[in-house]
């Protein structure tokens, strides 16, 4: 087995898994796995994902050996924004693929980012150097974080998990919104109907906050702002899709229209901020749209045939 790790609850009635989680640096999906596995104690007694810690209590448990990496290197060429030993911030294409995948085993970004950093990447959350702090969707562009040490991707997902980490995109979305500036507050869990798909659901769902702020609008679309406060799966195109305003292109929550070519949907993770794991300075990162976002933009205006 690897690290064995012993921690103190400093507050009383938060989850095991969410303790694990935030106070270890891993994801909740592997503190779960690891509490469902009986291999965390609370006090010497293995305990389950749910249960509520009392102050003071101590909760040991060792983390699995890693497993080795599906992905091979391959040399695919990554715009890096910012890089030093401890991070790298890429600029995600879209289309690529963050983890390989069923029906993805190559080219993705973790592929990239073996044949860029070699052993250089972190491998806290159980696999060997994945890296991986957080995501984005195939079909998303911008900005992501790399962790390079498993210091940094602890500090990192303790931020994400603070909700200090700062995440801002840009979208067209289908129709014109009701304000100029808002937020959409409604629990996201995974749909009952399609497993594929998330929902604005009460149903075995987690909070979740996204604020939107319109940048400009056009026959039948609105550019947006929008900033996530909570980091769910699908969260900006769930919401969108509750608000009755899509993101355009994005088929899995009704974002396409009969006769229009999107090409994928128009969303693009535009601004990271976050402290830096090492001396807590604040960096912030703004990316340029993509084409693909311009030209649709563009199509929009009148300035080239749809």
């Amino acid at each position: 087995m690897g690290e064995k790790i012993v921690l103190t609850a400093g507050e009383s009635g938060v989850r095991l898994d969410k303790f694990l989680a935030d106070s270890a640096g891993i994801s909740r999906a592997m503190a779960a796995k690891l509490t469902e596995s009986g291999a965390v104690f609370v006090d010497g007694i293995a305990q389950a994902k749910k249960y509520p810690l009392k102050a003071g209590q101590v909760v040991t448990f060792e983390l699995p050996d890693l497993e080795p990496c599906a992905a091979k290197p391959e040399d695919i060429p990554l715009d890096i924004v910012y890089e030093d030993d401890w991070l790298l911030v890429v600029n995600k294409p879209r289309g690529m693929v963050v983890h390989p995948a069923a029906g993805n085993p190559d080219g993705t970004l973790v592929s990239a980012l073996l044949a860029h950093c070699g052993n250089s990447l972190s491998g806290i959350n159980g696999v060997v150097r994945p890296g991986i702090v957080h995501r984005i969707d195939k079909d998303t562009s911008g900005l992501l974080i790399v962790a390079k040490t498993d210091e940094a991707h602890k500090a990192l997902a303790v931020q994400i998990a603070e909700h200090s980490f700062t995440r801002e995109y840009e979208a067209v979305v289908i129709g014109h919104l009701p304000q100029q500036s808002g937020e959409v507050s409604l629990p996201i869990g995974r749909s009952k109907n399609d497993r594929k798909k998330m929902a604005a659901t009460a149903f075995n769902s987690k909070p979740a906050l996204t604020k939107y702020r319109v940048l400009d609008e056009y026959p039948g679309y609105s550019h947006v702002r929008l900033k996530l406060e909570t980091g769910r799966t699908h969260q900006i195109r769930v919401h969108m899709a509750a608000l009755g305003h899509p993101v355009a292109g994005d088929p899995l929550y009704g974002g396409l229209q009969k006769g229009k070519n999107f090409g994928g949907q128009i969303l693009h993770a535009k601004h990271i901020g976050f402290a830096h794991p090492k001396d807590g300075n604040w960096l912030e990162f703004e990316s340029n749209l993509p084409q693909y976002f311009i030209d649709f933009l563009d199509q929009l205006k009148g300035n080239t045939p749809a």
